[in-house]
């Protein structure tokens, strides 16, 4: 069985964070181990308190995991702070894995996920680490200062992220509008493909960045290509929006079932 060692922060609803990752590896058949790095309180209307863990305690963690069970590869979502930014950048950067980056900075109800030392952390360390850096628009505009909202936009921060030592990117087109949303993938070889859905009308949308990152890296856990993986992940991401429970009276959380993979 495929191993997956995902470390990120906690949803007490969840319909993102650790426990949509779990629900996601299970969906792909992949054994997912994690390393919390903050505990949220959380519901479908926004997120209302976070209380992180130390990051002597994040490094343990990861190093019990990578220790016993191993991985296969490694998805990164919310870090918290700077000393947590610091501790997982130390024992990534010995670590020859795939790792997928999400960097999640704020939540979309506001709340500020990583503070400004973690931001740098992340853009001088983590980046250069990462196989796979998967921002939406917003996440783009706070790591280079452009929001790419049209293609030459998309062009500079693809560069702006290149720079900072990206590998391959997946710039998310959820925060576009229009009928469709576009997902633009650039590979390390300069090829560029592109993942495009109709836009669903619908408010349940709530831990998608997380389960896209999760899901492709499952795909890389298992072997497959970059390309193929991120291909099935905005298929199962697609897929989980239009069949959503509908529940809270909020951003409602996804349909994760296995059966639908």
């Amino acid at each position: 069985m495929a191993r997956l060692l995902v470390i990120a922060g906690s949803d007490s609803s969840a319909g993102a964070g650790i426990q949509a990752d779990l629900k996601t590896a299970q969906a792909f058949g992949v054994y997912a181990q994690t390393a919390i790095t903050a505990v949220t309180v959380q519901d479908t209307r926004g997120v209302h308190g976070v209380e992180t863990i130390s990051a002597p305690g994040v490094k343990r963690q990861i190093e019990a995991a990578l220790g016993d069970i191993g991985a296969d590869a490694i998805k990164i979502g919310m870090l918290g702070n700077g000393p947590i930014a610091t501790a997982v950048a130390d024992v990534l950067e010995k670590v020859d894995l795939p790792l997928v980056l999400d960097p999640v900075l704020v939540s979309s109800s506001d709340r500020v996920l990583l503070d400004d030392r973690g931001v740098e952390i992340m853009k001088s360390r983590l980046l250069p680490c990462a196989f796979l850096v998967t921002p939406n628009w917003p996440e783009c505009e706070a790591l280079t200062g452009i929001l790419p909202e049209n293609d030459l936009e998309l062009e500079k921060a693809t560069k702006a992220l290149l720079q900072l030592g990206a590998r391959n990117l997946l710039i998310k087109g959820g925060h576009g509008e229009g009928d469709t949303v576009r997902d633009v993938l650039i590979e390390e070889n300069g090829q560029i493909s592109i993942f495009e859905s109709p836009r669903q009308q619908t408010r349940h949308t709530h831990g998608t960045g997380c389960v896209l990152s999760t899901a492709i890296a499952c795909g890389l856990a298992q072997g497959k290509s970059l390309i193929d993986s991120v291909r099935l992940a905005h298929d199962f991401v697609q897929h989980a929006i239009k069949t959503a429970p509908g529940l809270g009276s909020g951003n409602g959380p996804l349909n994760l079932s296995s059966s639908q993979s």
